[in-house]
């Protein structure tokens, strides 16, 4: 399988949850890669079996909350139809950013099938969780096929 893993992060913990998905996918033998949501690596999102994108909560703790560089998001390429996962990292309190970001990536034509919060002290360990659902849920589809 190939996964791209496109991330936009502001302070850098988004780009380490990305790395560690893409460091966990290539140990399972995935060719996976990662690149910023400014500068999306269209020959490797067009070879992609499988898509996953990430951001940073941003807005106030308790109320508005919503996906860090939704500008930069925004502006990604048509993913045409792909299997999709999103992930968000946060400090203290995501609120309904999960949501908002899976609505904005099926707006890009991401067939979102799943999406985890990473809480910003537990980077390596969620992270590790969720390539491995992404993994878990590809190996069903490819069963189903």
């Amino acid at each position: 399988m190939r996964a791209l893993v496109i991330h936009e992060s502001l302070t850098g913990n988004t780009r380490t949850a990305a790395r560690t998905m893409v460091a966990e996918l290539q140990q399972e033998g995935w060719e996976a890669s990662e690149c910023s949501s400014r500068q999306v690596d269209l020959a490797a999102l067009q070879q992609s079996d499988v898509v996953i994108v990430g951001t940073w909560v941003d807005g106030l703790v308790l109320f508005g909350q919503r996906p860090g560089g939704a500008g930069k998001l925004a502006k990604l390429p048509l993913l045409g139809g792909k299997p999709t996962y999103v992930f968000v990292t946060y400090a203290i309190n995501p609120g309904r950013t999960l949501e908002k970001l899976t609505a904005e990536i099926e707006d890009r034509r991401g067939d979102v099938r799943g999406g985890m919060v990473i809480r910003r002290g537990q980077l390596t360990e969620g992270a590790v969780e969720f390539a491995r659902r992404v993994i878990d849920a590809s190996a069903e589809l490819a069963a189903d096929a």
